[in-house]
C-alpha cells in the first residue's frame, strides 16, 4: 500500500479558531482485536475522534467505534511492509497535531508494551503537545485469558517477563537468554514467530528442559484465535505443522500445562 497524504488531514476544524494552538494527541491502546476488550476510556476516545492514526493490529471492528465522517488513516507496519516508518508516523503525527488537529494515535494492545507509544509520547513532549494516554489489554494478557493459560500461578510461576523477539540490527535474537530461562516463571515473547527455532533452541541451552511447557497463541481473542501446545523442543515442528502466522505470541512456562484443565471451563462457558 502506498501512502499518499491529503491535505484536507491539515486543516483544523473552524471551532478551533486561527490561534488556537496545536491539538491535543490520545494515545489509544486498542486490546488484543476483541472489540468487547476495549475499556469505557477508549470507547469515549474514538467516539469523540475527528482524526484518528491507527496501526496494522486495529481491527476493523474496533474501527466501528469511529464515526462515519471521521478521517480514518492507516500506519501499519507489518513484517518486511511498512507503510510508514517508525520516524514518518511520528512526524506526521507533529504534523498533524501542529496544524491544530487533535487526534486519536490508535495502537494494539497497549501502546507502552511493545507498541513504541513510549517513542511517540516522547516525541510529543519533545515538541510541547499535549496528550493523554489510554492503556489497553495488552497481547499476553489478551492470549492468557482466551487460551486458558493463566500467566502467573503461585505453584508454577512467581515471575513473568514479556520480551520481543525480533531481529536486531545485527541479525541475531538480542535477549538476555540467562534471564529468560530461570525456572518457576512465565515468559511470553512477542514478534518471535520468525524466530521460533532460535529462541526454543536458546531457552534450552541457558538452562530450560528440553521439556518446558511452551504454547503459541495466533490471533488472540478473534474469531479466530489458535492455541498450538506443546514444548520447547516440540514447538518449531509444530509451528511448521500447523502453519502458525502473525500475530502470535510464545508462551513458555509451567502454567502452560494448566490449559487442558482450564479449557474445559471455558469450554463450558461458550457452550
Amino acid at each position: 500500500m502506498s501512502f499518499i497524504e491529503d491535505a484536507r488531514w491539515f486543516a483544523a476544524p473552524p471551532a478551533a479558531g486561527a490561534n488556537a494552538g496545536p491539538g491535543r494527541v490520545t494515545l489509544v491502546g486498542a486490546g488484543p482485536g476483541d472489540p468487547e476488550l476495549l475499556t469505557l476510556r477508549a470507547v469515549k476516545a474514538l467516539r469523540g475522534a475527528r482524526l484518528v492514526l491507527y496501526d496494522h493490529l486495529v481491527g476493523k471492528e474496533v474501527l466501528r467505534y469511529v464515526a462515519d465522517d471521521a478521517d480514518l488513516i492507516y500506519v501499519g507496519k507489518e513484517a518486511a511492509h511498512h507503510t510508514l516508518p517508525q520516524e514518518s508516523i511520528i512526524d506526521l503525527m507533529l504534523r498533524l497535531a501542529r496544524s491544530g488537529r487533535s487526534l486519536v494515535r490508535l495502537k494494539g494492545g497497549d501502546g507502552f508494551i511493545f507498541g513504541r507509544g513510549g517513542e511517540e509520547a516522547q516525541a510529543l513532549a519533545d515538541a510541547g503537545i499535549a496528550f493523554d494516554v489510554v492503556p489497553g489489554i495488552t497481547a499476553a494478557q489478551g492470549a492468557g485469558a482466551c487460551a486458558g493459560i493463566p500467566l502467573t500461578h503461585r505453584d508454577h510461576a512467581a515471575t513473568l517477563v514479556f520480551a520481543t523477539g525480533h531481529l536486531q540490527g545485527d541479525g541475531e535474537v538480542a535477549l538476555d537468554w540467562q534471564a529468560l530461562a530461570r525456572p518457576r516463571q512465565t515468559v511470553v515473547i512477542y514478534m518471535g514467530i520468525g524466530n521460533l527455532p532460535v529462541i526454543c533452541a536458546e531457552l534450552v541451552r541457558h538452562g530450560l528442559p528440553q521439556d518446558t511447557p511452551a504454547a503459541l497463541v495466533e490471533q488472540a481473542s478473534l474469531p479466530g484465535q489458535r492455541c498450538i501446545e506443546g514444548t520447547l523442543q516440540s514447538l518449531p515442528r509444530l509451528a511448521l505443522q500447523h502453519r502458525v502466522r502473525p500475530p502470535a505470541l510464545i508462551v513458555v512456562g509451567g502454567v502452560v500445562a494448566l490449559r487442558p484443565q482450564l479449557l474445559k471451563g471455558l469450554q463450558a462457558m461458550a457452550a
